[in-house]
């Protein structure tokens, strides 16, 4: 089993996969089975642009594809797209046959890629922060993904964790970019600095769940991005992680 793409309601999941998909990448390019971009475009969005909202689960395949230094990998992806209230236990026993397939899917899945929002302490001052959530409300939602990844992925051995619309984040984002960017002959980072620099930008309230579980069991290891549908390099990045370990 490939990796499945999972992610909080309203996360920016369907942006996010739906600009990965555009047909104008650079390092990653994507098949989507039996549909092609246009019409998962117009099955996904309203006129407006926003994403429909998802009653129920449901799981669509994508052939992702890498240009890496060694050459073109392939990581095969399931999408599951799950409304919000997946987690609450009263979803679950209303649904209990999507929700023992939700976990079966992840349960085979070697890499799991999971999409986080960003919280107010760490937006733009103008941005309208009632529509996000507080740091600690972040971190208490994110208990429930620690307990998912330690319990119900027994044979993931990547965990990706994105923080998605890096583009709302108060921070100098281009320096940003330039520091993460993926080179094949010559990044300023690798993938361990990578992912200690994020952490310490932007996940230290999750450090110790993070420690908590890479420690989990062996052969496991999470790593942190950001991420943003404005900005091809930064959404390119976990999949060219992905790619050069699960491939």
């Amino acid at each position: 089993m490939g990796v499945v793409y999972i992610g909080d309601r309203a996360v920016g999941k369907t942006h996010l996969a739906l600009e990965l998909a555009n047909p104008q990448g650079n390092y990653v390019q994507v098949s989507l089975v039996n549909q092609n971009y246009q019409n998962l475009e117009a099955n996904l969005l309203n006129l407006d642009g926003t994403a429909k909202p998802t009653q129920s689960i449901e799981k669509r395949s994508l052939d992702v594809k890498v240009r890496l230094s060694t050459g073109i990998s392939k990581v095969l992806v399931d999408w599951i797209d799950s409304p919000g209230e997946l987690f609450r236990r009263s979803w679950q026993s209303e649904h209990i046959n999507e929700w023992q397939d939700f976990k079966e899917t992840v349960g085979k899945s070697e890499g799991i890629f999971l999409i986080v929002p960003p919280y107010r302490e760490i937006l733009q001052p103008h941005i309208n922060q009632e529509n996000y959530i507080t740091q600690q409300q972040w971190c208490n939602r994110f208990n429930r993904w620690t307990d998912f990844f330690i319990y119900d992925c027994p044979q993931a051995r990547r965990i990706v964790i994105c923080l998605n619309k890096a583009d709302l984040i108060d921070c100098n984002l281009e320096q940003e970019i330039s520091k993460l960017a993926y080179l094949p002959h010559g990044s300023t980072m690798n993938w361990l600095q990578r992912h200690n620099y994020v952490v310490n930008s932007y996940f230290l309230p999750l450090k110790q769940q993070l420690e908590q579980i890479n420690s989990s069991r062996s052969g496991l290891s999470v790593r942190c991005f950001i991420t943003s549908i404005y900005h091809r390099s930064l959404l390119e990045l976990p999949w060219i992680y992905l790619a050069s370990y699960l491939a």
